[in-house]
């Protein structure tokens, strides 16, 4: 990772580092508010060649209007009534006449331990006041974070966590807890608690593992911007009026900060990163980058909903960036949270994943670079401007000179949409291409450290990888993960190559 100049207020990265990884915004950035400078003229093109699509206005709105988000954590308990089972084997707890809630998961103390069982959890609508059926929780999240001995990876609020579960509206919960291995009966009554098992085929006398320290159930409300629609469709949130009042407590310096880190492509507070055709997106390189000897391998840039387009609440996450020399190669996750959503409840979905990497979790900020929903929707994750090297925490090991996409959704069994696949291959397609990378190629990382790679090794890896290329884990699902084939050959295909 480059070395980091403090400002006052903020990370930028050192001299040597990428020209589109240089960020400064510092004081300067609250000019920039007052100003409100139109888009830079490659950002203002109407319908583009590559979609035939016209773009939507990035009307300078205060997202996150409306209900603001919260986040509750309870502490697990023995599970009532268990036989030959201690509260560091199996856990629980059972709660109605909560606050709304819409996404959960569950913590512990030490990120260093594994959670080695099964989570399972049903919730109660707020809407109809039905249970839903169990559901698993991916308890295996460890692969996912920052590197080994980054500040972020060390720091003391960071927890170990299951991935979070998007489960709608609700205002109940019921989770269980319990460890892997066998054990004796446990299930007063033999009746079932959720899991299934119903103790049976164990084998008395042998002790389950037990469960890390300090289990806790983190339930995560969105909030609601008020652009987003009252019920369940297919469109993204409509943009609000110019003279919507804005809210102050959005209009921080780290607000401010994040819109003008993007102020180089797009106008400042625009709610969306608007795509270009492939002569717009080649003019826009030139003038970031300078004239190139060659004609540039780059796909045209997608249209990308920002930060303030789907209301992330830039008060929660870590001051100021911090970035990495380049981009080498892209890793492709899912997020492991349901596919029970519409693309209509997409940024409420990422701003529950927001809150529960930086308020749950302890990082200091979304890990993820982007996010991708089921309709081939792009929005902004970690801070820090879409088209700079920004360092996330998504592939343990391998963040450096790398970024990360999550595409929505659990992908185990089920098919990603084509829309996602095909979203995936114009976003590389065209951020692979500023760093002058060929999607269908193969680079070398090396490695932080993880269960696959020690730390110093270095690794050939295909230029789009699978997490699980990365560190041995599930994500992204079988399922996505049989689909990065065709990303690579689209990507590099809208390259031109």
């Amino acid at each position: 990772m480059s070395k980091i100049m403090r400002m006052p207020g903020f990370l930028t990265s050192a001299p040597g580092v990428s020209p589109l990884a240089a960020c400064s915004i510092g004081a300067a950035c609250a000019t920039v508010l007052a100003l409100a400078p139109a888009p830079p003229a490659s950002a203002t093109t109407g319908a583009t060649a590559a979609t035939g699509r016209t773009e939507r206005s990035a009307a300078q709105r205060p997202a996150g209007a409306g209900i603001p988000g919260s986040t509750r954590s309870l502490p697990l308990l023995p599970l009532p009534g268990r036989r030959g089972l201690g509260a560091a084997r199996a856990q629980g707890l059972y709660r109605t006449g909560l606050d709304r809630f819409a996404l959960v998961g569950v913590v512990w103390d030490d990120p260093g331990s594994e959670l080695r069982g099964r989570v399972r959890v049903r919730t109660r609508s707020a809407v109809t006041g039905e249970w839903s059926d169990w559901q698993d929780v991916e308890a295996d999240n460890a692969d996912h974070g920052a590197d080994p001995d980054t500040a972020e990876r060390s720091a003391r609020r960071v927890r170990g966590a299951t991935a979070p579960l998007w489960v709608g509206d609700s205002d109940g919960v019921d989770v269980r807890v319990r460890a892997d291995g066998t054990g004796t009966a446990d299930v007063e009554g033999g009746a079932d608690d959720g899991d299934g098992a119903g103790g049976a085929g164990m084998r008395a006398g042998v002790p389950r593992p037990p469960l890390p320290s300090g289990l806790r159930l983190e339930l995560v409300d969105p909030g609601k911007d008020t652009g987003e629609p009252a019920d369940a469709g297919e469109a993204l949130p409509v943009d609000l009026p110019l003279d919507d009042p804005p809210r102050t407590e959005l209009d921080t310096e780290a607000a401010i900060a994040a819109s003008g880190a993007n102020s180089d492509i797009t106008a400042f507070g625009a709610t969306e990163i608007p795509e270009l055709d492939q002569a717009a997106t080649e003019d826009e390189m030139t003038r970031l980058q300078g004239p190139a000897r060659e004609k540039p391998h780059i796909g045209p840039r997608p249209r990308i909903v920002t930060r303030r387009g789907w209301g992330a609440d830039e008060s929660l996450r870590g001051r100021g960036f911090v970035y990495t020399k380049k981009i080498k190669a892209a890793f492709v996750h899912h997020t492991a949270t349901g596919n029970k959503y519409t693309c209509a409840q997409a940024p409420s979905v990422i701003r529950g994943i927001y809150r529960y990497h930086v308020q749950s979790m302890g990082w200091r900020d979304v890990g993820y670079n982007f996010l991708v929903d089921k309709c081939g929707n792009l929005y902004e994750g970690r801070a820090g401007g879409v088209a700079k090297a920004v360092l996330g925490a998504h592939t343990a090991g391998f963040n450096t000179d790398s970024m990360g996409i999550a595409v929505i959704g659990t992908y185990g069994t089920n098919k990603p949409a084509g829309a996602a696949v095909t979203a995936v291959a114009r976003l590389t397609a065209w951020k692979l291409g500023l760093y002058g990378v060929d999607p269908s190629g193969k680079t070398y990382l090396t490695s932080a450290g993880g269960n696959l790679y020690p730390k110093g090794k270095n690794v050939r890896l295909n230029v789009i990888s699978g997490h699980r290329d990365g560190f041995a884990t599930e994500c992204p699902g079988k399922r996505l993960y049989a689909k990065l084939g065709t990303a690579r050959s689209s990507a590099s295909h809208y390259q031109g190559r």
